[in-house]
């Protein structure tokens, strides 16, 4: 009984939406942590490679950590198509939708472009990880121990002006992304009274600016440092 209901639940709409919303809002909170170990730039290479190095430390752990995050992307990213191609078959074919008129109460610009800003991202995802996590491997000493300088990577690869360009858009991409999604997620699973929903829309918008702006920040930093 209670596996039918799970199976129902997740088969219907409404549960596919309520996963698209929790596995959006743990990839939100995901890039906090990653913002905020990232701001060990500004301290000094040997802070940022120490950081880095206590993250490989974990072993074992930082890849179930790493698979568990790999899940929910792939869970968000599969569904949420998913849902976009379904909500275009429902009103009447993509072409249809393409033409039809802005007329729906809350369409914005930002929900409008979910499913291209989501695309931007998952190439940004993709060349990120080829380029700075498995990309050239340069070794350091900070206080007697050998580790990566992922320092020096970081800052090499930031040298490149499109490199640096093409973070920035990515970066507004997050931004116009996660400022609908973060109200949308709350809309779906239901926590959106008309008392605190508004205050939900402004801590969105105050997240994407902050945190995507907080990325490309760091870009341009790296860059000027770097040039």
């Amino acid at each position: 009984m209670m596996a039918a209901a799970v199976n129902h639940y997740f088969g219907s709409s409404i549960g596919r939406k309520q996963l698209v919303a929790t596995t959006g809002l743990l990839l939100c909170g995901f890039l906090v942590s990653h913002l905020a170990g990232n701001f060990f730039l500004l301290v000094g290479p040997n802070a940022f490679n120490l950081y880095a190095h206590k993250l490989e430390a974990l072993g074992g752990l930082l890849f179930v950590v790493e698979g568990i995050l790999a899940v929910i992307f792939t869970i968000h990213l599969g569904l949420a198509i998913k849902l976009n191609i379904e909500n275009v078959k429902a009103r009447g074919g993509a072409k249809r939708y393409a033409l039809k008129k802005n007329t729906g109460r809350g369409t914005t610009f930002m929900s409008q472009t979910m499913p291209w800003t989501g695309l931007i991202l998952l190439a940004f995802v993709i060349l990120h990880i080829k380029s700075l996590k498995l990309g050239t491997y340069y070794t350091t000493v900070v206080d007697g121990v050998t580790m990566r300088d992922l320092y020096k990577t970081t800052m090499e690869y930031f040298v490149s002006t499109p490199a640096t360009i093409w973070y920035v858009v990515a970066m507004v991409a997050a931004a116009l992304h996660t400022s609908h999604g973060f109200a949308s997620a709350f809309q779906s699973m239901g926590w959106n009274h008309g008392k605190y929903f508004k205050n939900v829309k402004r801590i969105g918008y105050l997240y994407a600016v902050l945190v995507s702006g907080g990325f490309a920040f760091l870009a341009v930093w790296c860059h000027l440092k770097g040039v």
